[in-house]
């Protein structure tokens, strides 16, 4: 399985961005983060990248897990966080729209 890497100090917007075109390509979204630094910066990615995304009719939402992985011959706790995409349905019309009132009269 592939991982979107985020470090403390990459750029939410740009990971942000990542996060979306793949959710548009319809590949699946999966993040690792080492600290917590990078975990806050992956969560602000996401946040920002739900903000992308909704406006389009879909939303997205997360998992976080722990991993044990090896950096440099060290063992360490990561965190990863699965995406999970959802269509939103179309919003009906509601009273407030000009058809839907009906005249009392």
């Amino acid at each position: 399985m592939e991982y979107l890497k985020v470090s403390s100090k990459s750029s939410p917007a740009s990971v942000a961005g990542a996060i979306a075109g793949m959710v548009k390509d319809g590949v699946p979204v999966n993040i690792q983060s080492v600290g917590a630094g990078a975990v806050n910066q992956a969560i602000k990615a996401i946040a920002i990248a739900r903000g992308f995304l909704i406006p389009t009719g879909v939303d997205i939402s997360c998992a976080p897990t722990f991993a044990d992985i090896a950096i440099g011959g060290e063992s360490r706790t990561a965190i990863r966080i699965a995406v999970y995409v959802h269509r939103l349905a179309p919003q009906a019309e509601t009273a407030s729209s000009p058809d839907a009132l009906v005249s009392q009269e």
